[in-house]
């Protein structure tokens, strides 16, 4: 039996949620779980569809991305996933989709505006977007750069990534994480829902701007922090 046998369940059950949420389809988007005390991450092999996928399939490296467990090939994608966890100390799992209006936000290049509660609820800043990838990093490696751009993005303008779990990659697509595999899909999920609802909004009246503060930080704080309120707590 494999010792990263829970680790591997749990990237597994994450990464089948993908399609259960139509997030994407195909062999597109990827789930990624970490075990910061063993120092290895799991994630879901390239190219294999999601209705083949098993628990076995799930690939385990080291965080220099060299091969722990697996006879697969790790996703393409997992250079972007092991720099996010080198650089975000508190995060336990990373999801990467093409679900459709994450990913028009990210081709047309825009962040998504803060238009409402139901982003003020998860969120108090808008879901940013990293700058267009120069063709040199393009041509370094890609993967990597990919993760780099993400870094960039939450340098450059002081986001925390506690607080803000997602963010658009310019042409590309929407990257969430959070405190475990489940929680990173979580975000998927609503960032997907974000986005819709972000473009309707504008549809329907494209001078709608962002909502006033008071109002993000109420929706925000009654489900978040120390004096949050909102459900039925632990």
């Amino acid at each position: 039996m494999s010792k990263y046998k829970f680790l591997k369940e749990l990237v597994y059950e994450a990464n089948m949620e993908i399609p259960r949420e139509e997030l994407a389809i195909v062999t597109f988007g990827n789930v990624s779980g970490i075990d910061r005390a063993a120092g290895v991450i799991a994630i879901k092999p390239s190219g294999v569809p999601y209705h083949k996928l098993r628990v076995d399939d799930i690939v385990v490296l080291d965080m220099d991305n060299m091969l722990v467990e697996g006879t697969m090939r790790p996703s393409s994608d997992t250079k972007t996933h092991t720099l996010l966890y080198k650089n975000f100390p508190a995060i336990g799992g990373v999801c990467h989709t093409h679900s459709t209006y994450a990913v028009a936000w990210a081709q047309a290049m825009k962040a998504i505006p803060n238009l409402g509660t139901t982003h003020a609820d998860h969120l108090t800043t808008s879901v940013p977007i990293t700058e267009v990838m120069s063709d040199e990093m393009i041509m370094n490696d890609y993967e990597l750069e990919t993760g780099n751009q993400i870094l960039d993005i939450f340098n450059n303008q002081g986001l925390n990534p506690e607080e803000t779990e997602m963010v658009l990659v310019a042409c590309h697509g929407p990257f969430t994480w959070g405190k475990d595999p489940a929680k990173a899909v979580y975000n998927a999920v609503v960032l997907e829902e974000i986005a819709k609802m972000a473009f309707l909004t504008l549809s329907i009246n494209p001078s709608a701007s962002t909502i006033k503060q008071s109002l993000i930080d109420k929706h925000y704080f009654r489900k978040h922090g120390k004096d949050a309120y909102y459900g039925q707590g632990c």
